[in-house]
């Protein structure tokens, strides 16, 4: 009963670090209106994000280890509970920038130490499920956003509303730190034999020798793999970012979409990524991370033609859900073959460089779309959608051959 509400715990912590992802580009066409702010700002907003998002999660392993996971985590929801509250109230612009430096410093070092922690002892249709809230988060934002909308309310009130549910689940954290200091211990995980730690079970064979040796720092680098992985993080993010950033924009302004509808559409992209995620938790069971890996990116890349291709405003409805369903499989799957691909004892320092490359193409990517639309057209954005897919289709393939 303790294993699983600690499970539980879990999976609920990666919906709150969802929610606040899928805001800002879904509530931008109304909010820059509302602020006076160019179109491209948002790029900047989002940039801070993500650069924040970035330090924390490099700072990763020293925080937790002198912390301990379950007091980063309460103080890391608390962060973006207050951040959104905040900007509820922003005056200006400048006060939504301020405010985005505690809500990225918030989500990064949780994701890595929770996505580290998942890789090390559940199967991986615990990862997927992982991510499957972290879905459900995302693709709550917009709904939420989209209901107040279109009930003649502004945005202020979905943030303060967000808001209040994120420090709902803080406090919650805060009163469960004695439940995450006992299961650090491993004495109730080991109760409930469906949440008994499991060790990762190969799909490609004996590991290499290399990879059984703990390597320090950046010597990580020199294992196969490893960078062609950290591209494939860059470019995955650039692709779940972008689409979540400027997709609303796109369909208003090139599909003809009302601002709620629009807010509501891209609520069906991150639909696709929290039910693709909860089936890709039984796949697991039968086809490996590799296929699931190469069947995701294949799906991407053909919902993003859709997108682009000049058909009816209506087809972009199941554009998005199409990508968001190839979504699904490639960053949890990923993520859960690192300790086979390359060594339990390298995971921890892997998955935070790993971490650290997905959130730099989550920074870099989306605004430099924006900027690019912003002086030609927005019809730019799933054109970058299409050339994502094929190079990470390219990246992922190296991986294997190279982990092989």
């Amino acid at each position: 009963m303790v294993a699983t509400f600690f499970l539980g715990l879990i999976y609920l912590t990666f919906i709150s670090l969802g929610l606040p992802d899928s805001l800002l580009g879904t509530v931008w066409p109304v909010m820059r209106m509302d602020l006076g702010a160019s179109l491209d700002t948002a790029g900047i907003i989002f940039f801070i994000i993500s650069g924040c998002t970035i330090i924390s999660s490099l700072s990763c392993g020293w925080v937790v280890g002198r912390f301990g996971a379950g007091k980063v985590t309460a103080i890391s929801v608390l962060l973006t509970a207050s951040a959104l509250v905040g900007a509820s109230f922003s005056p200006s612009v400048w006060w939504l920038v301020l405010t985005a430096i505690p809500l990225g410093l918030g989500g990064g070092a949780v994701d890595a130490a929770l996505n580290n922690y998942v890789a090390l002892h559940y199967a991986s249709r615990h990862m997927s499920w992982l991510h499957c809230f972290w879905g459900v988060g995302a693709f709550t934002g917009p709904l939420i956003i989209s209901a107040y909308l279109r009930q003649g309310d502004n945005w202020r009130s979905a943030y303060l509303t967000l808001g209040i549910i994120q420090a709902a689940i803080s406090l919650l954290l805060i009163i469960s730190l004695s439940l995450w200091n006992t299961q650090n211990k491993g004495k109730a995980l080991q109760n409930k034999e469906e949440h008994k730690p499991e060790p990762p079970q190969s799909n490609q064979g004996d590991q290499s020798e290399h990879t059984s040796i703990p390597i320090k720092k950046l010597g990580v680098l020199r294992i196969p793999g490893v960078i062609q992985a950290l591209i494939t993080f860059f470019i995955y993010c650039a692709t779940e970012y972008t689409l979540g950033l400027w997709g609303a924009s796109f369909l208003t302004e090139i599909r003809g979409f009302a601002k709620a509808a629009a807010a509501g559409a891209i609520s069906m992209y991150f639909a696709g990524i929290t039910i693709g995620r909860f089936v890709t938790g039984f796949l697991t069971i039968r086809f490996t991370g590799v296929k699931l890996i190469r069947t995701g990116i294949c799906i991407i890349t053909g919902g993003a033609v859709l997108l682009f291709l000049p058909l009816p405003g209506p087809v972009a409805l199941p554009a998005l859900l199409l990508i968001g369903l190839g979504c699904a499989p490639v960053y949890p799957s990923m993520i859960h073959l690192t300790p086979e691909r390359f060594g339990a004892e390298n995971s921890p320092k892997v998955i935070g460089l790993q971490m650290a490359c997905a959130y730099s193409g989550s920074t870099f990517m989306p605004p430099l779309v924006g900027v690019i639309a912003a002086r030609t057209t927005m019809s730019v954005v799933p054109l970058f959608l299409v050339c994502y897919g094929v190079a990470m289709f390219f990246m992922s393939e190296r991986i294997n051959r190279a982990a092989s």
